[in-house]
């Protein structure tokens, strides 16, 4: 018998600080990078966005791939493929911790649509209004003093 799957997953994560390093003349160079990171690691990207201090990647994740892992390989890939390249001369590292969220195929639409429209959604709010929106629409117990 064969392995199947049903696993959609958004993994958002911001940059240290939230500094705004991630300048827009790059940002796609930088999502093609993690799309390769991605296909690596046998996941089908559905869509990868972000403005200056944070992305959203929306991701199928494959069965034999843990998201703590996946999280680690993106952004310790990332940051030496930004700082070898020079791509965000700013940018000194992604911050901590991440949000990762699951949804059913039938979102799927729905999310992509969202991740595509991050610039012109983050002209009405900021990262930490739009986690904390996140994190009580997926009911995640957090406190707000490890928001900062």
């Amino acid at each position: 018998m064969s392995t199947y799957t049903s696993s959609l997953i958004q993994i958002v994560f911001s940059t240290k600080y939230r500094d705004k390093t991630l300048t827009k003349d790059n940002r796609d160079k930088l999502f093609r990078y993690i799309w390769g990171v991605l296909e690596n690691k046998k996941c089908h990207l559905y869509r990868i966005g972000g403005v200056e201090d944070h992305i959203h990647i929306a991701t199928h994740l494959h069965p034999t791939v843990d998201v703590a892992n996946l999280v680690k390989d993106i952004k310790l890939a990332s940051s030496d493929y930004i700082k070898t390249n020079n791509l965000f001369p700013e940018f000194t590292a992604w911050q901590n911790g991440y949000g990762w969220f699951t949804y059913t195929f039938c979102d799927n639409d729905r999310l992509i649509e969202y991740i595509k429209n991050q610039e012109k959604h983050h002209e009405e709010k900021n990262y930490r209004e739009e986690l904390i929106e996140l994190l009580k629409e997926h009911d995640v117990e957090f406190d707000e003093k490890f928001l900062d």
